[in-house]
């Protein structure tokens, strides 16, 4: 059974049930959000729309964007996530890798793209955009369309309009789409040169909401407060409600929001959750578990979270190939820490996820939640994750990324083996080690950067009693936050380098 089929089917048992409640308290019933994707789905397909069409999809998450991307789905489209805010060069590169036949995004984006005025005040706040409405696939014919908001100057003539697409009602499909053909590709890592694009079918991203679901119950009754669709998708499936925060939310309205809509479940970026709670000291009752991915979570997050909150809080390891690949409890990560064992625990690998390790202690996985493999290039059956990491009863530990390892003398240092132990000390809340290249020896330098209370110097008496000889610094330097890119907010140790190399400037929140 489809992804998309799963949803309209729990769509037609409670019609009558408020499937989401949008940013700003708008509520759209699972019977109105069943009709408006069979809406988009048959208005797509009346316009011209092909089996196997990419459609560029440039719009920001709302109740709109869930809507013509389920439509695109059902037709049997390909949505291709490729932000227009990555960079002329890199946004070229993936047009041309994924060849979409069709762009969807919003009328302002349309506008901002085309008009002089706002491309010249978007290159100011450092974001270039493409000029979205001539955008064209060398040896294709021109490109098709949508736009969601009104018509605003810049969007292209005979550009289809999701509220057109919207109107009326379509017609039950006769049959369901391939449910091994692609459906989303989404960019991850890669250069200008060679980006790289995930390539997910129905089938690999049901079987991952099938995981989210069997780990984390969900059912009708159940409220869950996020942004992100790999969690609100599986919120759908089972009948519950998916409360979407506005696009721009501080984390006392994050708080607040969970709060007035009785929220059962969220999910949050760990760096986001410790931001929710400076603003307020506890999180709802209603909470029955707290979900932190896309970042490590370090100890000192994970201890402030259990205090605030008698929900279950959940770390999840997955990458964007694989996910989810395993969820551990904050208990069984303190434990962990606390018992002076090297690495992070994530987890035991979920059911049907394979978990292996290469001779030299790379993490490889596999599963019926694995991607289809990345656009031109071989399918793959097993992902090679660039992690490394040792199985402990069955039980993955990261100890480390192949790509951060520093060398020493002969010593390979890999920062993630030490990192999680660093930030379980006293009065540290974050840690992370980079190398600075030594111009003088061709060595690197050793940089320990911390965010908390820690004094540097008792941090230095402290550090041989958790780490490992030839891993302790050469230096120590304290700062108000660790550098993050992204909407992950995940550590940016290439700007961490930066600023470990100019000492001037700590101790300060990075720029």
């Amino acid at each position: 059974m489809t992804l998309v089929r799963q949803l309209l089917d729990q769509a037609a048992r409670t019609p009558d049930g408020v499937a989401l409640v949008s940013g700003n308290g708008t509520q759209l019933t699972y019977g109105e959000l069943r009709r408006q994707v069979l809406a988009v789905r048959h208005g797509l397909l009346s316009a011209g729309l092909a089996e196997g069409d990419g459609v560029l999809f440039s719009v920001r998450p709302s109740p709109e964007s869930l809507v013509l991307a389920l439509g695109v789905v059902a037709a049997g489209g390909v949505v291709v996530f490729a932000d227009p805010g990555a960079g002329p060069e890199m946004f070229t590169a993936r047009l041309r890798l994924a060849r979409p036949r069709w762009s969807a995004a919003e009328s302002v984006l349309y506008a901002g793209s085309r008009l002089r005025i706002v491309r010249a005040y978007a290159r100011r706040r450092g974001l270039l955009l493409p000029n979205l409405a001539e955008l064209q696939i060398p040896g294709e014919d021109p490109m098709r369309h949508i736009h969601v908001g009104r018509r605003l100057p810049g969007v292209p003539r005979g550009s289809l309009s999701l509220a057109d697409l919207l109107r009326g009602d379509a017609p039950e499909p006769s049959q369901d789409t391939d449910p091994d053909a692609p459906a989303a590709v989404i960019f991850t890592s890669g250069t200008t040169a060679a980006p790289r694009a995930v390539a997910h079918s129905q089938a690999s991203l049901a079987a991952a909401l099938g995981l989210f679901r069997d780990r984390m119950p969900l059912g009708p009754g159940d409220v869950v407060h996020t942004d992100q669709l790999m969690l609100g998708l599986p919120t759908l499936i089972s009948g519950a409600r998916w409360s979407m925060p506005p696009l721009f939310c501080s984390p006392a309205d994050f708080a607040r929001l969970m709060r007035e809509r009785g929220a059962t479940h969220t999910f949050c970026v760990p760096v986001h959750l410790a931001e929710i709670l400076d603003a307020v000291p506890e999180l709802p009752p209603s909470l029955r578990y707290v979900l932190l991915g896309a970042a490590p979570a370090p100890a000192g997050i994970l201890k402030r979270a259990t205090s605030a909150t008698s929900a279950e809080v959940l770390s999840v390891y997955a990458m964007t190939e694989i996910l989810p690949v395993a969820i551990a409890s904050a208990e069984e990560k303190l434990a962990h820490t606390g018992s002076g064992a090297e690495g992070d625990l994530l987890g035991t690998p979920l059911p049907g996820v394979g978990a292996r390790l290469a001779d030299d202690g790379e993490l490889l996985l596999s599963g019926p939640n694995l991607c289809r493999g990345y656009l031109g290039t071989e399918p793959f059956e097993e992902l090679a994750t660039g992690d490394l990491a040792r199985l402990d009863d069955g039980r993955i530990v990261l100890t480390g990324r192949k790509k951060d390892m520093l060398i020493r003398g002969k010593f390979n240092l890999y920062p993630g083996l030490y990192e999680p132990s660093i930030a379980a000390l006293p009065g540290v809340d974050e840690a992370a080690i980079v190398g600075v290249p030594d111009h003088e020896t061709g060595d690197e330098e050793v940089v320990l950067a911390v965010t908390g209370t820690a004094d540097p110097a008792r941090l230095r008496r402290d550090l041989p009693a958790v780490i490992d000889h030839d891993a302790l610094p050469d230096r120590v330097i304290v700062l108000d936050a660790l550098p993050r890119s992204g909407r992950t907010r995940k550590l940016d140790r290439d700007r961490l380098r930066d600023l470990a190399a100019r000492p001037a400037r700590h101790p300060g929140t990075p720029g």
